[in-house]
């Protein structure tokens, strides 16, 4: 299995610098898959990913989350089972560059597989992650290979795509630390709850949130709903939320051109004072120098790749 791995990063690098022309993401012929790539290293930056795998075929990339460091490289690939804020470092240049495939995760997809394992296995056992690193093995590189083949060719990736994304969702269910991956998917117990919470605050960062409520909605007490939500976003409600925001408003002043006061208030800043001093904090920059940076690195790139661009590297 081992020479199976080796013999096949090549034929997915040529692959996917053909799919992959330009810097930043490249949308693919299948929803919910896009290619990634980057000519330069990038230092650490914040980004915030949806739940996705991600295989790296060349270069290496570094995601920091609270002490944790997970390593996503040829070798290893990463997988989040919910949505989360992180940082991270990209290894690349012109000569190697960074190419990688996303796929986000259906979670209606993932639950019908995770059902299916589990009446024919044990049940994982494994603590839930909300991030996981992992090694790449011989089964999931070739789905991959398969995978950018049918992303080729337009007939191809409308009939076989699907069948073998869903495919990629089985191998990596059923790789070497499927279980503890199966366990946050399957959404039980307390990460079950957490990550409900999560969603609650993904898609409803606008509003007016506090913990007393998310923690109502979770049946947990105020107390056991920080533990448990560090637990999986390796920070505090509070901080993520700050960060779900912070990171909608900076794309909200790339992609559609909005002031700093503008953007702040509708993410759910009343102060713009506030919002400049938080958003500062978190990236390094005023949100004009941020703004101004982020356009003039993109400056080439298709309006319709800011927004993927903005979110996450």
């Amino acid at each position: 299995m081992a020479t199976t791995v080796v013999s096949q990063p090549s034929q997915m690098v040529a692959l996917l610098k053909h799919l992959a022309p330009h810097e930043g993401y490249t949308r693919s012929l299948l929803d919910g898959v896009r290619f990634m790539r980057a000519d330069r290293p990038l230092g650490r930056t914040p980004v915030f990913y949806e739940p996705s795998i991600v295989i790296v075929c060349q270069g290496r990339k570094r995601g920091y989350l609270g002490d944790r460091i997970y390593r996503y490289d040829a070798q290893h690939y990463l997988v989040l089972s919910v949505p989360l804020p992180f940082s991270t470092e990209t290894e690349a240049s012109p000569e190697e560059p960074l190419l990688a495939v996303a796929v986000r995760l259906d979670m209606t997809e993932v639950a019908a597989l995770v059902i299916d394992l589990d009446n024919h296995e044990v049940r994982p056992t494994t603590a839930p992650e909300g991030i996981v690193s992992t090694p790449l093995d011989g089964a999931l590189a070739d789905t991959t290979l398969r995978l950018l083949r049918a992303l080729s060719s337009p007939i191809d990736a409308r009939v076989l795509g699907p069948g073998i994304v869903r495919e990629l969702c089985f191998r990596v269910l059923v790789g070497e630390q499927g279980g503890a991956i199966r366990a946050a998917l399957a959404s039980h117990g307390n990460f079950g709850r957490v990550s409900r919470a999560l969603r609650r605050i993904h898609s409803d960062y606008a509003l007016s949130l506090d913990v007393g409520s998310l923690a109502r909605e979770a049946g947990l007490s105020v107390p056991a709903f920080h533990v448990h939500f560090k637990a999986v976003a390796r920070t505090s409600p509070i901080q993520y939320i700050k960060s779900v925001r912070l990171h909608q408003a900076r794309l909200l002043m790339i992609r559609d051109y909005l002031t700093a006061a503008a953007a702040g208030a509708r993410v759910g800043y009343e102060s713009p004072s506030q919002f400049n001093r938080e958003f500062k904090r978190f990236f390094g920059r005023s949100p004009g120098e941020e703004t101004r940076e982020m356009r003039e690195v993109f400056s080439l790139l298709p309006a319709t790749q800011l927004q993927e661009i903005a979110v996450s590297h």
